[in-house]
């Protein structure tokens, strides 16, 4: 211990903080996993969903940015994409501007993918918040998430 009290390498960090941490980190990983978990289809690997999702968030974008964005090597990337194609949620069309390069977007079916995914998440979550939590621990919940947002945020 230095003179201050504290142990060296003591970040000034207060045991709540701390589990705050620790807690919220365990339970978001747990809670992210089971919500994935929902909404995978058979057809569709979790790199493919992933990349499905990438492709709606991000309009049109190349196989590279889209590679970068997710911390894959363009070849992965290229390989998820070519099975999207063949499943034909995803399109690709010359860029405008440098015809060399090919811009990927969803297809009218990937965009109906995506949108039933972001349905049957939300419809699983808000179920098992009516079954499993009281009005009062959603009320809970929601004042939590506005202090998550503010601490989200830059």
């Amino acid at each position: 211990m230095d003179r201050s009290g504290k142990r060296e390498g003591d970040t000034g960090v207060s045991d709540s903080a701390a589990r705050a941490a620790q807690d919220l980190r365990v339970a978001f990983s747990l809670l992210r996993r089971r919500i994935r978990e929902v909404s995978e289809g058979q057809d569709l690997t979790p790199s493919q969903v992933s990349a499905l999702t990438l492709v709606s968030k991000s309009g049109a974008a190349t196989a590279s940015a889209l590679a970068a964005t997710e911390g894959v090597r363009p070849q992965s990337m290229a390989a998820t994409l070519a099975a999207l194609d063949r499943y034909g949620l995803i399109q690709r069309n010359p860029d405008p501007g440098d015809g060399r390069r090919q811009l990927v977007t969803l297809t009218d079916a990937g965009r109906e993918r995506v949108e039933g995914t972001r349905q049957a998440r939300s419809e699983w979550l808000a179920q098992a918040f009516q079954e499993r939590c009281t009005e009062g621990e959603r009320q809970t919940v929601i004042e939590a998430m506005a202090l998550l947002e503010r601490l989200a945020r830059p």
